[in-house]
């Protein structure tokens, strides 16, 4: 992982040089100019130095378990690479520091002359120490790269799996998919076409295993058969050789030409039936290199794994697998069957039960975890003392040391990923156990560290997101999560996998998590991740030149958060979400590469005038906070791109959250991209349109007198994604007819009420907008005939109207809203009817109805909604729910129910009567549960 590092260096490096011409046109100091070009050339220098080490500290990386002097080499080049960015990033904040009058810059420029000097010999010294270590290496060691000269390696498999071989215990929890894998793969054999089946899903969930029971089970129904473990740098010459070696098709793979020999497969392959398993596929451009080589006159059959969703695509029709990790019935079941392989009722004795339980519990349901830890025990004696043993073990110390199989599983994985998405993916693991991390949240902690690279005609947020995809499809990450759109919310690092990569992220020095159990003496990690709410020994640590902070503790007491703050200087993000911390500690201030502030869900009640010091920040997040307004002096954070400032609304309907008061001078903030949320004021209002590059507004307390203003700032606002406005109070009218909404807009919140007769101007406005996709209306008095031009909005993928429907019939006429996944009518106190075409909402998969009184009767059509999984009838009349919860005589049926008998989920509830059941739908359904 040393090139992770380099190469996150090699950034900095080139962002510094960046930096050089503005530099020098600024300096007006001789010697300053002399003493800067001297830097610049030391960074030049070393930027191509790391440059040309890059590539060989990736092949190197695979070498460092089984050469010691490549290991010793590798983490020599880390350390030089963090003394390196060290002096990089002081070096990038005097640059910038310019503030003050002209003679205050004069004082400070012939200060920095000594400071140019230092850095430059400093990053001499750092170089030269680079060149020695490169000839000691040369020197002392004989590498294995040498020795293998360039061959493509290969990553050993467990001998079970080279050999396709699996015990029948092996397959627990997939029984299903086995079935399903040979019924694809048998049925119809006469049919003279191939087929594709893929599986899919995290390392260590058990791909090889189910395939290889289901290619043990057929292969004896094909003429050809042939299993291909295919490495990640795989040739199409030696794929070639290894399929006709499989096949035993008799030619002399060792002299044939590879056209010879793709014909000789070909011919071979012609008029017979065959199936060819692929293991371990890595890309789709496997098959895209071979499957020319196969005959389409003849029954080929092809079964693929990978850990890779994109590999999983190539699937004919319906034929791919996505493996999950097992239930907890499942892993009881595995668990025993290994750790009482020899017993012959693979029974746990109650004694050990405990353990066993919390044995599994860290396994989290991945097979390979499992069966280490049970085959572990196995050859342990079944007593408590012993097993106690072997836990505490797991506990204190690498889980390398105990599970080899799950880390090698875990090696390769992360030897296959680019360096800046390994340091996205360690940086996931120091999250805790089991947390969800929301999308949003990670993505900015990845660009504020400098892990995000720009791309041509891309932001920083959508590389970032491609990179939280690209690992999602790596199954390195797993879904918790996805929103109306089916875009990832929030996703989470599975346990075993976690560990795994915490003991990585250890002998990197990328970071550690202290829960208040150890000391770091001796190590100099780059990041913390806090889980404890005493920080006295984390204190007296004596770290220095940390990146980054993230407390996962409620409580923290800052008297002990100073001393690290004081040592790490160079902090980048310092994130304090969801602590119950009310004031920052002052030395936050002096934080000058600092770019991430997390204050979300805190008791923060105020920010000081010094935050005009953190000259860096990119991100302020003090989302729900006690915040009622923002210093003067924040108008000067130039490179703010995220301001999230909004307080808890008391739980008003109108005004879930509540406005800050923005400072004068918020028009500076040119680079801001998202901007919530503020509390209406002329002044404001007038300044937020010189913001055109954001992509998130928000603005509270909006006044009628406000609207003309609202309106102006908004139409410049040529990027906007989301836009949520908030009225004053219910009955404020606001005036929006005049709004011109940017095209890009995809989410839009209006909360007040809408002038009558402005309203088909507002709807009509909102047809235009071809990427909205998400709306929500509250207070907006919408009657029949409005709400019938809601039907043209056919991008809408969730609609909510919150006190806003006064119609009696809500009707939804054939084809509209094609692409709503969810509906929710809250406060509709006139309304009594529902009706839904065939045709109607084709895709809805959730539907609410809150506080609607005189709803007597379920939708009419309700029943053509097959994508219908969710229904929620909450305060609506007593005759709905009595029926909906009325025991059928017996010979008889329940008409409502037999409507719904589709939707998995139910739920009904009626506080004033004290009843709320939830109703689980089935084929055979009677009676609610």
């Amino acid at each position: 992982m040393a090139e992770a590092v380099v190469g996150l260096l090699i950034g900095k490096l080139g962002a510094a040089l960046a930096a050089e011409a503005a530099a020098f046109g600024v300096s007006v100091v001789f010697k300053e100019a002399s003493a800067l070009r001297g830097l610049f050339g030391e960074i030049r220098e070393a930027k191509e130095e790391l440059e040309s080490m890059q590539a060989y500290l990736q092949g190197a990386e695979r070498f460092k378990d089984t050469d010691e002097t490549t290991g010793v080499f590798i983490k020599r080049i880390r350390g030089l690479a963090f003394e390196m960015e060290d002096v990089i990033d002081e070096f990038t904040y005097k640059l910038e520091d310019r503030h003050g009058g002209f003679a205050a810059k004069m004082k400070k420029r012939i200060k920095h002359v000594d400071i140019w000097c230092r850095l430059a010999l400093k990053l001499q010294g750092i170089r030269g120490r680079l060149r020695h270590a490169k000839q000691m290496k040369k020197d002392y060691m004989l590498t294995e790269m040498e020795r293998y000269n360039g061959a493509s390696l290969t990553h050993a498999k467990p001998a079970t799996q080279a050999f396709g071989f699996t015990r029948e215990d092996d397959l627990v929890g997939v029984e299903e998919n086995r079935e399903k894998m040979i019924q694809w793969l048998t049925g119809d054999l006469e049919e003279q076409r191939s087929r594709i089946s893929t599986v899919w899903g995290m390392p260590g969930v058990g791909k090889t295993t189910l395939v290889s029971h289901v290619y043990n089970a057929v292969k004896v129904e094909f003429d050809a058969t042939a299993w291909i473990t295919v490495s990640k740098s795989f040739s199409f010459e030696n794929l070639l050789k290894k399929i006709a070696r499989e096949f035993g098709i008799p030619v002399d793979i060792a002299n044939v030409e590879m056209r010879s020999l793709g014909k000789a497969i070909h011919n071979y392959l012609r008029g017979k039936s065959y199936i060819l398993i692929l293991d371990d596929v890595w890309t789709a451009d496997v098959w895209t290199e071979i499957r020319n080589l196969f005959p389409t006159d003849s029954i080929g059959r092809y079964v693929i794994t990978s850990r890779n969703h994109e590999v999983s695509l190539l699937a004919t029709g319906n034929g791919a697998i996505h493996l999950e990790p097992l239930q907890a019935h499942h892993s009881w079941l595995l668990f025993c069957r290994e750790a009482f392989w020899n017993d012959t009722v693979k029974e746990c004795p109650i004694e050990l039960r405990n353990l066993a339980e919390r044995f599994i519990k860290k396994c989290n349901g991945l097979p390979i975890a499992i069966a280490c830890i049970g085959r572990l025990l196995s050859r342990k004696h079944p007593i408590p003392t012993e097993w106690g043993n072997v836990y505490m073990e797991l506990e204190l110390h690498s889980v390398k040391n105990v599970m080899p199989d799950v880390d090698m599983v875990l090696k390769v994985s992360l030897e296959d990923l680019p360096y800046d998405l390994k340091n996205c993916f360690l940086h996931c693991a120091l999250f805790p156990e089991d947390y969800s991390i929301k999308r949003r949240r990670i993505m900015r902690h990845w660009i504020a560290a400098g892990l995000v690279k720009e791309k041509e005609n891309k932001t920083l947020e959508e590389v970032a997101e491609g990179y939280l995809n690209e690992l999602v499809n790596r199954s390195l990450l797993q879904v918790v999560e996805r929103n109306y759109m089916g875009r990832l919310k929030c996703c989470r690092v599975h346990d075993v996998i976690r560990l795994l990569a915490l003991n990585k992220a250890g002998e990197e020095c990328f970071g550690r998590v202290y829960d208040g159990s150890r000391t770091f003496s001796g190590e100099h990690p780059r990041r913390i991740s806090i889980h404890s709410e005493n920080l006295d020994q984390l204190s007296r640590s004596g770290l220095t030149h940390l990146r980054a902070i993230h407390v996962f503790n409620r409580y923290i007491n800052t008297d002990w958060l100073r001393p690290i703050l004081i040592s790490s200087n160079l902090l980048s993000t310092l994130d304090l979400q969801c602590t119950r911390i009310e004031m920052l500690p002052v030395e936050v201030f002096n934080l000058f590469n600092l770019r991430y502030l997390g204050l979300r869900n805190t008791d923060i009640k105020s920010l000081p005038e010094e935050i005009r010091r953190l000259q860096n920040l990119e991100v302020l997040d003090a989302y729900n906070t006690k915040l009622s307004y923002l210093p003067n002096n924040m108008v000067k954070l130039q490179k703010l791109r995220y301001l999230f400032a909004c307080t808890d609304g008391g739980g008003s309907e109108i005004k879930p959250f509540g406005g800050v008061k923005m400072p004068s001078g918020i028009h500076r903030l040119t680079s801001l991209h998202a901007l919530q949320c503020v509390k209406a004021n002329t002044e404001i209002l007038r300044e937020v349109g010189a913001l055109t590059e954001l992509r998130t507004f928000g603005v509270s307390d909006v006044k009628s007198e406000h609207s003309a203003d609202l309106s102006n700032a908004i139409t410049k606002m040529k990027h906007l994604i989301h836009l949520e406005i908030t009225s004053i109070g219910e009955e404020e009218v606001l005036h929006l007819e005049g709004l011109c909404l940017p095209p890009t807009l995809s989410k839009l919140g209006l909360e007040g009420q809408l002038e009558k007769a402005s309203m088909p101007q507002v709807v009509s406005s909102l047809s235009r907008l071809y990427y909205l996709t998400w709306l929500q209306l509250s207070f907006s008095k919408m009657d029949e005939g409005s709400f019938s031009r809601l039907l043209g909005l056919r991008g809408l993928c969730f609609l909510q109207l919150l006190n806003t429907f006064e119609g009696e019939n809500m009707h939804f006429s054939s084809g509209s809203f094609p692409k709503l996944r969810f509906l929710s009518v809250w406060t509709a106190p006139e309304l009594n009817q529902v009706e839904i075409e065939e045709g109607a909402l084709e895709s809805l998969v959730e539907l609410v109805f809150v506080d609607c009184p005189e709803l007597m009767f379920l939708p009419h059509g309700i029943e053509h909604l097959r994508a219908l999984e969710k229904l929620h009838l909450i305060e609506t009349s007593e005759e709905l729910i009595e029926k909906l919860l009325q025991e059928p005589e017996p010979n008889e049926f329940n008409e409502d129910l037999m409507k719904i008998r589709h939707i998995k989920e139910i739920i009904v509830q009626l506080s004033r009567e004290g009843i709320r059941e939830r109703i689980r739908s089935s084929q055979d359904i009677s009676a609610p549960r």
